[in-house]
């Protein structure tokens, strides 16, 4: 599993309480945040305000995030946000961006963080729910950094999905899903980028005590007990 400086990558058995509430974390979106073309809004509806809660979802390619994220939703109501899927969509699109981010993620890259962070803005500002799960973002501290200022929120908490190298290439090559990036040259890459640069963004998050570290090895039934306390208490915190 991924070895970080400061806490072990074992999963210990959660408390069930949550670090105290950020003030930023109930920040409105309206359409005064930076939000440029190929995104803007062009309808005439009036700003909407929403209050959120907002949940980054960690883990290296195959550590089993997506799954999970089906399940939170199921269970609690979150809003899922992958940043890959909306990435996907928007290169086969005929914007200006699909060429680049095709690109980019054939070759195992991290889009620019505006680009992604523009992506998940516009899904959250045309949402009703007030809580997002937001699956694969941010993968590096530019990214973090992004998200901040153009969003001009943090996570209420961090999940992060902790799985062997090994076990993440094996499920990668097995899952079949036509993917440009699931090969095997492509997913060694991707885990160097992702030990490069998202373990620093994990850290970070670790001590800022909102870090939740999961062990994704298992069934997915048998993760998600791990999962569930976490947002268990977030609901009971939320009455």
């Amino acid at each position: 599993m991924w070895k970080l400086g400061t806490k072990s990558s074992r999963f210990l058995p959660l408390l069930l309480q949550l670090p105290k509430h950020d003030a930023s974390l109930s920040q409105r979106f309206t359409t005064g945040f930076p939000f440029h073309s190929p995104f803007q809004e062009t309808s005439g509806i009036s700003p909407k305000q929403v209050a959120t809660v907002i949940t980054f979802v960690l883990g290296g390619p195959g550590s089993g995030k997506g799954t999970q994220c089906a399940k939170i939703v199921e269970t609690f109501g979150y809003k899922h946000l992958s940043a890959g899927d909306l990435l996907r969509r928007e290169m086969s699109s005929d914007s200006k961006y699909g060429s680049m981010i095709l690109n980019t993620i054939k070759e195992g890259k991290i889009v620019p963080s505006e680009v992604t962070v523009k992506l998940i803005l516009r899904e959250m500002k045309s949402s009703d729910n007030r809580k997002f799960l937001i699956d694969g973002f941010p993968r590096s501290e530019e990214n973090r950094i992004a998200f901040e200022q153009i969003i001009g929120a943090e996570p209420r908490f961090v999940l992060f999905f902790d799985c062997p190298e090994e076990e993440m290439v094996k499920r990668v090559l097995s899952r079949n899903e036509g993917r440009v990036d699931d090969n095997i040259d492509t997913m060694r890459n991707r885990l160097k980028v992702f030990e490069a640069l998202s373990l620093p963004v994990i850290d970070y998050y670790a001590k800022k005590g909102k870090l939740y570290r999961i062990n994704a090895v298992g069934t997915a039934d048998e993760i998600f007990e791990q999962v569930r306390p976490v947002f268990e208490a977030c609901e009971l915190e939320a009455k």
